[in-house]
């Protein structure tokens, strides 16, 4: 492995950063809210996706996609939501972070528009009966949900998905071009010496009948 470069220009205090960049515009400063208002609840009621950020106690950071149908996400009241833990490959990251850092940040997106929902507090892992029976799908329970009380909600303007071209289906890859998740599985865990071929098939067999 080659050795890291060292970079000689490093800003290291928020007086010097602040400096750097400048002041927020007054629209940027207040358009933060404290609670989901109309706006915040319709546009969680249309994302099918979303980005979840925790931290453990030692700032060791951790982002994990979230995604069902439109409106997965269970908005209780104007401060609290429930986000549906679905089947998945068991490293828990997330929860695990949560039981050491309650602060969570959320990004909703919604197919098509450059716009992002942007939301910060503090979770909880629940698994109250009465409420995972609220989050069923395809008639399948969830075992656990994350509640989070909310303490920020923002709009985020739309330039990173200009700039991306993500929502431009004239800019995607071709398939044959994009990178291959089982290939990449392989070499990762090469230590368990399990073939490409397997791989794939275990992921299309939870793709198909463990979704939930």
């Amino acid at each position: 492995m080659d050795d890291l470069i060292e970079f000689s220009e490093i800003l290291k205090t928020k007086d010097e950063l602040r400096e750097y960049i400048g002041e927020p515009s007054a629209l940027a400063k207040g358009k933060v809210i404290e609670h989901l208002d109309e706006h915040c609840l319709d546009f969680i009621s249309k994302s099918p996706f979303l980005m979840l950020a925790t931290s453990d106690n030692n700032g060791k950071t951790d982002v994990s996609p979230r995604g069902d149908k439109r409106g997965f996400v269970k908005v209780l009241n104007e401060k609290q939501l429930l986000i549906p833990e679905r089947p998945g490959n068991k490293r828990i990251d997330s929860l695990m972070n949560l039981l050491e850092n309650a602060s969570i940040s959320l990004i909703f997106v919604i197919p098509g528009l450059g716009e992002t929902l942007r939301i910060k507090g503090t979770a909880t892992i629940i698994k109250d009966r009465e409420w995972m029976e609220r989050l069923i799908e395809n008639q399948h329970i969830p075992k656990l949900a994350i509640a989070v009380e909310v303490e920020k909600c923002f709009i985020h303007c739309a330039k990173a998905m200009i700039r991306s071209n993500i929502w431009k289906e004239s800019t995607w890859l071709n398939k044959e071009s994009l990178p291959k998740a089982a290939k990449i599985l392989r070499d990762h865990a090469q230590q368990l010496n399990v073939s490409e071929a397997r791989i794939e098939s275990s992921l299309q067999e939870g793709y198909q009948k463990r979704l939930y």
